[in-house]
């Protein structure tokens, strides 16, 4: 007899596709000798007096709750730490959230902006949580093509020719994850005007601000005119080699938190007191490892972009972030046949450059936050892999 039971999943859920990057961590789990460039990880463990601080919370009995807008020392904190870098003045009580990561952040930036049927502009490649991030409060993505001819950076021409009286927000990853691209100031503030003339929110996330080899990050918000406009988010993950520490932060006027704080403060209450003090550390004295991580991360960066273009997987130089994005076109298999038969065959994990956009495919992701010795063996291995399958 049929099954006649009300399908409970919602539509929304129905239609957001599971990450693609997921389906490789599967695949590799239990395959002997893997060298993943798949994990958007940093390999350091997180220094220690960071650590440090957290357990010596713990062991004070620092396990409670904290406020919902976190920590206020953590707030000062980086209310110091943004006006230092980025010259820009937030308050701490009133301007900063603390969230459990920047990936929390990102969300309820969305859910305090998006009305069902508002459009949100956003670039391909583009990191794979965007778009759902779009969809869940039902928003519609609208997505801007980028291309390896401009080394994949985000035009303000190719943005205003998808403004419609629907464009709410413009979504911006800066760096980008997948590609590595940065946009440079003087193109940001081509995109601030047209931001400025159609009345536009941006969502600016900035959790690889500190990655930046070639030139200073620019913080979006801290262009004329544009921190009113602006939601800033960031974290701690990938510039302090936090990722499993789970918290971020984000900031924006008062008017803009207090509507995010709704959100918040249901659905997560707050970042973990341990992990925030962590963060607080991080601040205070994570500059020289910061430092250290990201130039041993611009060696790795040229080492594995070079490897590449050596094998014939023509490459641009990432400006940001810790990614490489190879064309594989010359190989003639598709982005998720070549990661699929990769990992498989020569047991490297790659991730396809489908699962970041349709301007993705016919490309793949390569982490290099990985150490020396398995970059170069990934690329041995990639290299055995491309004469295989090249005519």
């Amino acid at each position: 007899m049929a099954d006649k039971r009300r399908n409970i999943i919602s539509q929304r859920a129905t239609n957001i596709p599971p990450s693609g990057i997921r389906r490789f961590f599967d695949l590799s789990a239990g395959v002997p000798g893997i060298i993943s460039l798949g994990v958007g990880e940093p390999d350091y463990v997180t220094p220690w007096h960071i650590s440090e601080a957290a357990i010596s919370s713990i062991k004070k009995g620092y396990t409670m709750y904290t406020s919902n807008y976190g920590l206020l020392e953590l707030r000062q904190e980086l209310s110091r730490h943004l006006n230092h870098r980025y010259k820009i003045d937030y308050d701490p009580k009133s301007e900063i959230i603390v969230t459990s990561g920047a990936s929390e952040a990102l969300d309820i930036a969305m859910r305090a902006v998006i009305d069902p049927g508002d459009e949100v502009i956003v670039g391909d490649p583009t990191y794979v949580a965007y778009i759902p991030c779009i969809i869940m409060p039902g928003g519609v993505p609208v997505t801007v093509p980028t291309t390896m001819d401009n080394d994949f950076e985000l035009k303000a021409s190719e943005i205003e020719k998808r403004i419609t009286p629907k464009t709410k927000a413009v979504l911006l990853g800066n760096p980008n994850n997948p590609t590595g691209a940065v946009i440079e100031k003087d193109e940001l503030l081509k995109i601030a005007k047209l931001v400025e003339k159609n009345d536009l929110a941006v969502i600016s996330d900035e959790i690889y601000d500190r990655l930046v080899y070639d030139g200073e990050h620019t913080c979006f918000a801290s262009l004329p005119g544009m921190k009113a406009r602006t939601i800033t988010c960031g974290g701690f993950s990938k510039s302090y080699a936090m990722t499993g520490w789970r918290v971020g932060y984000v900031a924006a006027i008062p008017n803009v938190i207090e509507a995010m704080m709704k959100v918040h403060q249901y659905i997560m209450m707050c970042a973990p007191i341990m992990s925030q003090i962590g963060a607080i550390e991080a601040l205070k004295n994570g500059e020289d490892s910061v430092v250290e991580m990201v130039d041993d991360y611009n060696r790795r960066r040229r080492v594995i972009v070079n490897g590449l273009n050596d094998i014939g997987l023509e490459c641009h130089m990432p400006k940001g972030a810790f990614y490489a994005f190879p064309s594989i076109k010359s190989t003639g298999l598709t982005s998720d046949e070549f990661a699929e038969k990769l990992l498989l065959e020569d047991h490297v994990v790659v991730v396809p450059g489908s699962v970041f956009g349709e301007c993705g495919d016919g490309h793949i992701r390569c982490c290099y936050a990985v150490a020396l010795p398995d970059i170069e063996e990934a690329l041995k291995r990639i290299d055995r892999f491309v004469k295989k399958h090249s005519g």
